[in-house]
């Protein structure tokens, strides 16, 4: 027989019986509260958390002004004032010491513009450095900035050297070329990547980008050779013996110390209009022994066939006036 429950135990198994066990696969769910459809959130349905619209997943761009430091504004125009004065000082030094040292001028007047070119960089370095922040996201806005710049800035400077491989390759001129290209008439004295330099018959100097070859016309006058083909032209009047004008400058050219004789000459006549009147023109043609005597032969050339037609009684072009009668 089993003895009868004492009033603790009967309390534990009623306790017992009513609490549920996740063990036992029949036992029941507590009950859930219904969701209302028309007043539930999105995390009540979907029991997820939503992040809150709108808020920025990177951080904002920054812009110039949040680098700036406004308290460099006194410093920077300090270094301003230093380097205006500076630059000042330099340029009084340079010229007087070119005016006492004449003959060292241009050496002065170079290491002068050198000197006052690093003034200058090195004082809107400072200043950029005392009125910006540079932290390492300007430093790379800054280097985004040149690279632009510099790329516009190459631009013309790639094209002249592509120009000058291609004049070097294709070799349209040389050193030493007597050459006309865009009003410009000289000699070749340099060949380089980036320009050429031409040397007028007045001793000035002309550099022409390489680039602007590639669209323009240039003419070479002897081509590479030594000996150039050069041409004088005179005038003398439509009533004037023209066979003896041009024997008379025949011999001329013959004669000439600058000729080459190795090479075909002629002296060739035609009628013209000469400052609104007729007159006949005598062209010498003929080679030099070297293009740098062009200038010494037409000067030989039209100096001893003028001497040599006054002699012969051959005049200049003149107004002819006509007779009715």
């Amino acid at each position: 027989m089993q003895e009868p429950l004492t009033t603790e135990g009967k309390q534990e198994v009623e306790a017992a019986a009513a609490a549920p066990t996740s063990a036992s696969p029949g036992a029941a769910k507590p009950a859930e509260s219904p969701i209302d459809p028309l007043t539930a959130t999105i995390e009540e349905v979907s029991g997820e958390t939503v992040e809150e619209v709108g808020a920025p997943s990177t951080p904002a761009a920054l812009s110039w002004i949040d680098f700036f430091k406004p308290e460099g504004i006194p410093y920077a125009l300090v270094i301003l004032l230093i380097m205006i004065a500076l630059t000042r000082l330099v340029s009084r030094q340079i010229e007087r010491l070119a005016e006492r040292f004449a003959d060292r001028r241009l050496v002065i007047q170079q290491t002068g513009s050198f000197f006052l070119f690093v003034v200058y960089l090195l004082g809107i370095l400072a200043v950029v450095f005392t009125l910006f922040d540079l932290t390492e996201q300007m430093l790379l806005a800054i280097g985004g900035t040149f690279a632009v710049a510099a790329g516009f800035a190459m631009k013309d400077l790639v094209a002249s050297v592509v120009a000058g491989v291609i004049i070097l390759v294709d070799r349209p001129f040389q050193v030493g070329d007597r050459v006309t290209f865009a009003g410009y008439y000289g000699e070749i004295t340099h060949i380089g990547l980036r320009s050429v330099r031409m040397m007028t018959l007045d001793d000035t100097q002309v550099t022409i980008p390489n680039n602007l070859f590639l669209t323009e016309s240039v003419a070479s006058g002897n081509a590479g050779a030594v000996d150039m083909m050069i041409m004088v032209d005179l005038h003398i009047g439509l009533d004037q013996d023209l066979e003896e004008a041009r024997r008379l400058l025949g011999e001329v050219v013959t004669t000439s110390r600058y000729v080459n004789l190795n090479r075909a000459w002629s002296v060739l006549a035609a009628e013209v209009i000469e400052q609104n009147y007729l007159a006949i023109r005598l062209r010498a043609k003929a080679y030099v022994l070297d293009a740098r005597l062009e200038k010494a032969f037409q000067g030989d050339i039209t100096e001893r066939a003028l001497k040599a037609f006054r002699s012969a009684g051959i005049g200049p072009p003149a107004v002819l006036h006509r007779s009715l009668d």
